[in-house]
């Protein structure tokens, strides 16, 4: 297939894992992080663990949207569910993610309107349909998704809704990479940065990431040779001594990012202080509602309780996602919690890395 064949030639892919080999083994292996679930998808269908030197090992990160949401924001949107007259709205991983005692999806069972939509118009579309009931969109992903939500947000302004809000858990990826750095315990060597997101906020957004803790950064495409490319790169960057931001996805990334996409985000959102499963809460590293659209904002249209918060007993998706542990430590991991029986949104996304090791890791 035109332009696709051409990132998944074998021959390429040879010569790229010679040219590795043929380096020989550093003073210590590299550790590089993708930092995208895409990517780590990507990365075990190819089966590119298994052909790179073992000296270089590819960890996992936080670049899932679904997975690193926190537990709270998944009983809040429980509890929006339960509201009377309200229709919640939500992207489809989100709506198995277990919360504290419940699901989205057992809420829908138990008679919550819950509807899954594949954009925020959809989202519009069912409140013009129901101008009597309350719809909540379900804000969730990161830089990626957040254009979207924000151009919905503007469209029921300009149509003169009152019958929509959203409920923004969008966070941002620097500050996560960031924290993971400040951690201490990962001992990086290079981060694949994801290649979806920098569309919208562009390469230069990880300067700072490269130049204050000096760990490489590539921005990769999705394909086995983008991947391959990109190790390619950081592998030279370590051996260089340098700590650079490249750009290897030059057929979608730019470096200023998406103008439109980025202004868009400002003009509605705000960055705030907000909690991610496994990290913490990072500052500003979440997307509220400027106060100037606050109509369009659920969680002042509906004030929540305190909510009492409880983890699933035994799961380590946080720990996953920080890259401290792979999913096959976890005790759970096929012990009780697989696709069909999640017990933590690693398991249940797309783009969980628990998800993806049951599918893929032998």
């Amino acid at each position: 297939m035109k332009y696709l064949d051409e990132y998944r030639d074998p021959r390429v892919a040879r010569a790229i894992l010679q040219a590795l080999g043929a380096r020989g083994q550093p003073g210590r292996p590299l550790r590089f992080m993708e930092i995208c679930g895409t990517h780590t998808v990507a990365i075990f269908r190819a089966g590119l663990r298994q052909l790179l030197p073992p000296w270089i090992n590819l960890i996992s990160g936080p670049g899932c949207p679904v997975c690193v949401t926190a537990n709270e924001d998944i009983d809040r949107a429980i509890w929006l569910a339960r509201q009377p007259g309200v229709i919640v709205t939500t992207f489809g991983d989100l709506i198995r993610v277990p919360g504290s005692t419940s699901s989205l999806q057992n809420e829908r069972a138990a008679g919550a309107d819950v509807r899954i939509v594949y954009s925020s118009f959809d989202a519009l579309q069912i409140a013009r349909d129901n101008p009597a009931r309350h719809i909540v969109l379900l804000g969730i992903g990161f830089e990626t998704t957040a254009p979207t939500v924000a151009a919905a947000v503007k469209q029921a302004f300009g149509e003169g809704m009152d019958n929509f809000t959203v409920f923004s858990a969008h966070k941002l990826l620097p500050p996560a990479m960031r924290a993971l750095l400040n951690a201490g315990d990962l001992h990086l060597d290079g981060f694949l940065c994801p290649g979806h997101v920098s569309t919208v906020i562009g390469a230069a957004s990880y300067e700072e990431v490269a130049s204050r803790y000096r760990v490489p950064c590539v921005v990769t495409g999705f394909e086995p040779l983008d991947v391959l490319q990109g190790i390619s790169m950081l592998v030279e960057q370590v051996s260089r001594g340098q700590a650079e931001v490249q750009n290897q996805y030059l057929r979608a990334v730019s470096w200023e990012g998406n103008p439109v996409a980025r202004a868009m985000i400002g003009e509605i959102f705000t960055p705030v202080d907000t909690t991610w499963r496994g990290l913490g809460t990072i500052p500003l590293s979440g997307l509220g509602v400027r106060d100037d659209w606050a109509a369009f904002d659920a969680t002042r249209r509906f004030p929540m309780p305190d909510i009492h918060v409880r983890e699933h007993p035994g799961c380590k998706c946080g720990e996953v996602l920080r890259g401290v542990i792979t999913p096959v430590e976890c005790g759970l991991f096929r012990q009780g919690c697989d696709p069909e029986s999640p017990r933590g949104p690693c398991m249940v996304s797309s783009e969980g890395t628990c998800g993806a090791y049951y599918r893929y890791h032998s």
